[in-house]
């Protein structure tokens, strides 16, 4: 089975990860590197098991757009969204025997030195059978 793992982070975050500080510090050049180096071999390890799908990373939520439908017009919301802190920053997706893995996998996407915070897992429906909540 297939499950989507979807990290989360704020436009705060992705403002330090570019080194302008804010309310919390900016990273350094060298702290980026390693995060990218991190993600890049927990990829790998999953691509040399055969578990992984697809991995991408996200842009910036103030590049994001939230669209609705009021009386049938396109409204157009730019991001960030003062109303949510954080936003999908990335995901990856695994194919694996069962949510335990998954849930394994996913626990080696969560910094364990960032207090809070966490990812989601979630089945990924290969059918309208597998909407069956």
């Amino acid at each position: 089975m297939k499950y989507m793992i979807m990290l989360y982070g704020s436009q705060r975050d992705y403002d330090a990860m570019a080194g302008r500080p804010g309310d919390q510090p900016a990273m350094s050049p060298e702290a980026v590197a390693a995060m990218h180096e991190h993600m890049g071999a927990f990829h790998q390890r999953l691509v040399e098991s055969g578990e992984l799908v697809d991995a991408q990373g996200l842009t910036a939520p103030v590049h994001a757009r939230r669209i609705q439908v009021t009386g049938g017009v396109p409204v157009v919301t730019d991001g960030p969204y003062p109303e949510t802190q954080e936003v999908l920053a990335g995901y990856t997706v695994v194919e694996v025997d069962s949510l335990d893995r998954a849930v394994e996998i996913a626990a080696g996407l969560v910094n364990p030195d960032a207090p809070g915070e966490y990812v989601d897992v979630r089945p990924i429906a290969e059918g309208i059978e597998g909407l069956d909540g």
